[in-house]
């Protein structure tokens, strides 16, 4: 659930967003553009905001410190009515840790619009534990994204996805319409206090204003793809009964940092009607971050060990596919039957 990025990016800006459309967003794009953008806020400083859209420029390789995606920067956007996804990161985290996933989503069509959570990133931690930050946060990138920002004109407003993993896993259920209660979570760490949630609690308890604020819920969410999931437990037996829209959840099943049923399996058990959901065999939790291309330090080696015959890149192709696959079909195609989950 913790991880600190390692990486240097400069911010990638591009004054092409009024070029003509030249395919539909159902059309898969030549490639995924790329850049950074500061999300203005009115009462802190500005998010970091990466995004990844259609294009048909021609890529290339781009570091994002020991990960790294295939894209073209800064290059023209393509297509109109475009669908949007944003991402929500894990605990500790930054925009870039699912580069692959946002650039094959990108290729598929859809603007990407990952944010770096205030509060809980790599470089800040002052507020990792107040969970109802980040669904407040998470929603108002989208409305930043459908009403001020420099790709507004080419997004499609009643096609909004969302993606998280780890605590970004537990932020898109919550923002989708999920009510979690924060008070369950001191009775699971008297059972589980080795759980990564219980330790970074004990270190950070949740300050006093993020205890009475209320949960952001964004109706304008249509699907929404929950990978790891943390504080699954919190959401008690009736906590997600007022998500309403299609839920693909993925468990790794042999999670270290969220051991146990009481993380993605919890959900899976409460969530009260169809959805998909996916067990990947031999999988640790990071193993849901872009593989990396390079080795990073070795106090973050964690972030790219996979268990010995896991092969995450492979994995990754089959991950890739599988949520692109679920948001072109509700989003792009709704009405899609989900398997029951």
């Amino acid at each position: 659930m913790s991880f600190h990025a390692f990486f240097s990016v400069a911010a990638v800006t591009a004054a092409a967003f009024g070029s003509p459309a030249l395919v539909p967003s159902q059309a898969h794009a030549a490639n995924a553009g790329f850049m950074v953008l500061q999300e203005p806020r009115p009462n802190g400083p500005p998010v970091e905001v990466g995004i990844w859209y259609p294009t048909d420029a021609a890529p290339k390789p781009m570091a994002l410190g020991s990960w790294g995606h295939t894209v073209a920067a800064g290059a023209p956007i393509v297509g109109e009515h475009l669908p949007l996804i944003v991402m929500s990161h894990g605990n500790g985290g930054f925009f870039g840790g699912h580069a692959d996933t946002a650039q094959a989503l990108a290729e598929a069509g859809f603007v990407v619009a990952a944010l770096t959570h205030p509060g809980d990133n790599y470089k800040d931690q002052s507020r990792a534990t107040a969970m109802t930050d980040r669904p407040a946060a998470l929603s108002a990138l989208i409305g930043w994204m459908l009403d001020a920002s420099p790709l507004k004109a080419k997004l499609d407003a009643s096609r909004v996805g969302a993606f998280g993993f780890s605590s970004g896993g537990f932020t898109v259920l919550a923002a989708a319409g999920g009510e979690a209660d924060i008070r369950k979570v001191s009775e699971h760490c008297k059972t589980h206090p080795a759980n990564f949630d219980c330790k970074l609690t004990a270190s950070r308890p949740p300050p006093a204003d993020a205890l009475t604020a209320r949960w952001v819920h964004d109706p304008r969410i249509k699907a929404v793809v929950s990978a790891a999931p943390a504080m699954g437990f919190s959401f008690g037996t009736d906590g997600l009964k007022g998500i309403t829209v299609p839920v693909q959840l993925w468990k790794a099943s042999d999670d270290e940092i969220l051991p146990g049923d009481e993380y993605a399996e919890f959900v899976h058990r409460h969530l009260g009607r169809p959805h998909d959901y996916h067990v990947v065999q031999g999988a640790r939790h990071f193993d849901f971050l872009t593989p990396c291309d390079t080795a990073p330090p070795a106090d973050l080696q964690y972030l790219c060990a996979s268990a010995a015959g896991f092969d995450r890149r492979a994995f990754h192709k089959d991950f890739n596919t599988q949520v692109t696959r679920f948001f072109t079909d509700q989003l792009v195609a709704p009405g899609k039957a989900l398997p029951k989950g």
